[in-house]
């Protein structure tokens, strides 16, 4: 299942997200602040438990995150996302799965993987901005399902159909939180109107 966050505030950084004259600073901190607000949606019935503490006045009953967390973000671009996630989960593990773009055929070339296999119920949160054909996404959730995950959560920025089509066959199980679901892929498999190459806007290799 694929949620959409349909938020002003969202739609607002998006917009100067997509922008073609935003220089990759401030890109860099709109990829950060939309993963905020993906984190905190998708996180909405993360694992907790009841603690007791100390406020100046009296003692209460609190709640603190008890789940396991593993972030596994994909080479390069969904580097541009970590940050992020670590500042609202500073005590997840993190892996990386390294792919590759074949530029004709759209296909993913796995080239690295450096992620903790599973040790019970962990919870594996692949980030990676754009959703295009999916073959990344696909291929990263299978990978982590071979190192025994059994509850993983995708979150992305800009999504196609045809990659949400294509995910949601492969991997019905695995809920996706995206940003943005646009138009379609032109023939070059590229996100239309999207927003360019991600990973060359994060670190400014246009």
């Amino acid at each position: 299942m694929t949620t959409v966050l349909h938020h002003p505030l969202v739609d607002h950084r998006m917009t100067y997200m997509r922008d073609v004259a935003t220089q990759p600073k401030l890109f860099r901190e709109l990829v950060s602040e939309i993963t905020t607000f993906l984190a905190y949606e998708a996180l909405r019935d993360v694992k907790t438990v009841e603690v007791t503490v100390q406020t100046p006045l009296a003692k209460t009953v609190g709640r603190k995150v008890a789940e396991n967390v593993v972030l596994v973000p994909i080479l390069r671009a969904g580097m541009g996302m970590l940050d992020a996630m670590l500042r609202v989960l500073p005590y997840a593990k993190v892996g990386v799965l390294g792919m590759q773009r074949n530029e004709e055929t759209a296909e993913p070339i796995p080239y690295y993987a450096k992620v903790p296999p599973a040790k019970g119920d962990e919870l594996a949160i692949a980030i990676d901005p754009m959703f295009a054909t999916g073959g990344s996404a696909v291929d990263a959730v299978s990978q982590l399902k071979k190192l025994g995950y059994k509850k993983i959560i995708f979150l992305n920025l800009v999504s196609a159909p045809e990659g949400i089509a294509n995910f949601e066959k492969q991997h019905p199980d695995v809920p996706v939180y995206t940003a943005a679901k646009d138009e379609r892929l032109n023939s070059h498999f590229y996100i239309v109107p999207g927003l360019g190459d991600a990973g060359d806007r994060i670190f400014g290799t246009l």
